[in-house]
């Protein structure tokens, strides 16, 4: 084969030098064509690819016109779509609404290579192209966090679901492996698309009078209307209070029931159609997880992409391997829970060390393994023997407020990986990037299991610089945050500085705090920039709070009310404008750009004490004189 051959065919000299006069699915994507497992065109696509059917991949298509969605032909199938690895409003539009300058998942990082709301774009493209006999399917991350009605921010306002403003048939929500097989057999069998609407993971859109004979078939909770979470003040032009407590019901619902050992479906009515979403599908077994992470990948960007110089997102995860799959803790922020659910999927040892032999025969590989992790690199089984067996616990969780009781520990068999790996042939370190959730480390009852644990990381998987994420100090946004106490914070701190110490080792946490999120006072930012100060800390990067779809910190956001079980309904302190750019400039304190905001701050807060230590270098004489 050609290089070019190893790929997934991208147009119609592709398919002839295969000898195929068409395929089976076209898979459309918002991300450049990388063919790796981190993007989920080409992990879908191998995986299609290997149960026989023909895929292509249509990566970043032109969304004015219909000519590039017919790159590949017809398709037999179907044609799926997704927005790429983030969402494209994401992609687009910084915390503040501001255009992103770069896309690291596009050409070159260029920026505007993929449609505001791609799924929509694509959507109505893809039908104008196929016409009404071709399945259209979206998934992906846009897909799964705007399969009911949702807070947008970017319009400030309630949209309804991805699904209707899509047109499309079938939404698939989650990671989508076992549901994208179930939906090709079915449809190879000949049954058609608006006859499939069970399958787990996915939601469709049904009639008032389907609903009526469909509504005995399964056990079903209506969520609050998308007329009701909707509803505005026609003086005002503003979210109703009736609405925005609609909304937060609509979302504790939805929490309630991100169960995939359950069999709840959820409906939302949206004028005379009803969203219909089947319960979430199960975890990937290990067996599965193994095989699609060995799929032949060339792990590579397109060589079409050769003359821009590559697509940069790759670099990040080229030499990387994922260990784990879901996140059992609960940030606020983060919609990670909702899109590969709470129940934690794991590969095998031996397959992530075939892995590593794989690429330590790359062209380019130079040693170094940069990551071994998932969304948080320590969860490395089910949370507890509970969960197995019922799934997540509907009403609490796993680490907030405290670690529970029932929580299972894999430091040991993460370690074992860890080891395993960094014996490979060729590898000269393995690196621990993806994050290391501290407060479940320092929840570990053995303090010797606990040390054991830090000194194999400080020794051998530190690149100088550890992530970690405290996020914040204050007790109340650690609480809206879904976050552990400080002091957990400050203890793996020390544990970690006493054993980089003892190994001769100059080694540094870098922990991340995120600003202006709801339940964040100017009184908690003040609280962080003098815990700053006192550590002789200065953050590099600092996240100012992005309400996407999907999480909670957004449902806040939105209706300044906590959705959460056992806090329905409390009301949470939201900034918002001039006090957001006020609580970030409080955490970057020592920036001359930044001084006029903390002053500001620390004078509407009546902290003027402050002001010398915070900005030591202001004097009132001098601030006249700059005037």
């Amino acid at each position: 084969m050609t290089s070019r051959d190893a790929f997934l065919p991208v147009n119609k000299q592709d398919l002839a030098n295969r000898g195929w006069d068409g395929v089976d699915v076209v898979f459309i994507t918002g991300d450049a064509y990388v063919d790796h497992p981190s993007f989920a065109a080409a992990l879908l696509g191998r995986l299609i690819e290997s149960y026989g059917w023909k895929v292509g991949i249509i990566a970043q298509p032109r969304w004015d016109r219909p000519d590039d969605f017919l790159a590949l032909g017809r398709p037999r199938l179907c044609c799926m779509i997704s927005s790429g690895a983030i969402d494209s409003m994401v992609a687009h539009y910084t915390a503040n609404n501001k255009p992103r300058s770069e896309d690291p998942y596009s050409p070159g990082g260029k920026a505007g290579l993929r449609p505001d709301r791609a799924l929509i774009s694509y959507s109505s493209r893809a039908r104008q192209a196929f016409g009404t006999s071709v399945p259209i399917i979206i998934g992906g991350l846009e897909a799964s966090l705007r399969k009911f009605a949702h807070y947008d921010y970017w319009s400030d306002r309630v949209r309804r679901s991805m699904l209707l403003d899509a047109k499309a048939d079938v939404l698939v929500y989650g990671m989508g492996e076992y549901q994208t097989i179930e939906l090709l057999q079915r449809l190879e069998k000949g049954e058609p698309i608006d006859t499939i609407g069970d399958i787990r993971g996915t939601a469709t859109v049904i009639s008032n009078h389907r609903f009526v004979e469909k509504r005995n078939e399964k056990k079903i909770v209506e969520l609050p209307s998308y007329d009701m979470v909707s509803k505005r003040d026609p003086a005002s032009n503003k979210a109703e209070p009736e609405a925005l407590h609609a909304y937060a019901q609509s979302f504790h619902l939805q929490m309630l029931h991100e169960n995939p050992k359950g069999e709840t479906v959820l409906i939302q009515r949206s004028a005379d159609r009803i969203i219909w979403c089947n319960p979430p599908s199960v975890p990937i077994d290990s067996q599965l997880f193994d095989f699609i992470h060995e799929l032949p990948y060339t792990r590579k960007w397109h060589p079409d992409y050769d003359r821009f110089g590559g697509v940069s997102a790759l670099k990040e995860v080229q030499f990387s391997i994922t260990s784990n799959r879901g996140c059992f803790g609960s940030c606020s922020f983060c919609a990670i829970t909702s899109h590969q659910g709470r129940m934690i999927s794991v590969r095998s040892k031996e397959s992530m060390v075939r892995e590593a032999q794989e690429l330590s025969s790359h062209d380019n590989f130079k040693g170094y393994i940069h990551d071994v992790g998932g969304p948080t690199a320590n969860f490395q089984g089910p949370a507890c023997d509970l969960q197995e067996e019922r799934g997540p616990c509907p009403t609490k969780f796993c680490l907030f407020p405290e670690p529970c009781r029932h929580l299972k520990e894999y430091h040991d068999q993460y370690a074992e990986k860890l080891r395993a790996i960094a014996a490979v042939s060729k590898v000269k370190k393995v690196f621990v990037r993806s994050g290391i959730r501290f407060d479940y480390l320092m929840s570990v009852p053995s303090e010797k299991t606990r040390k054991i644990f830090i000194n194999q990381l400080t020794a051998n998987h530190v690149s100088g610089q550890l992530k970690i994420a405290p996020e914040h100090i204050a007790p109340h946004a650690l609480e809206a945050m879904g976050k552990s106490p400080v002091a957990l914070y400050e203890q793996f701190l020390h544990d970690f500085s006493e054993s980089s110490e003892r190994l001769g080792l100059k080694q540094y946490c870098i922990p991340y705090f995120i600003a202006a999120h709801p339940g964040t006072t100017l009184e908690d930012s003040v609280e962080l920039a003098l815990y700053l100060k006192k550590a002789k800390f200065v953050p590099d990067q600092v996240q100012e709070f992005y309400p996407t779809p999907g999480t909670v910190g957004t449902c806040m956001y939105f209706t300044g009310l906590d959705p959460r079980p056992g806090k329905l309904f409390e009301p949470v302190y939201v900034p918002k404008g001039r006090q957001r750019s006020m609580q970030r400039a409080l955490i970057h304190f020592h920036k001359p750009e930044h001084r006029t905001l903390v002053i500001e701050a620390l004078k509407l807060i009546g902290r003027n004490d402050l002001v010398q230590i915070l900005v030591p270098r202001y004097t009132p004489e001098k601030q006249r004189n700059k005037k």
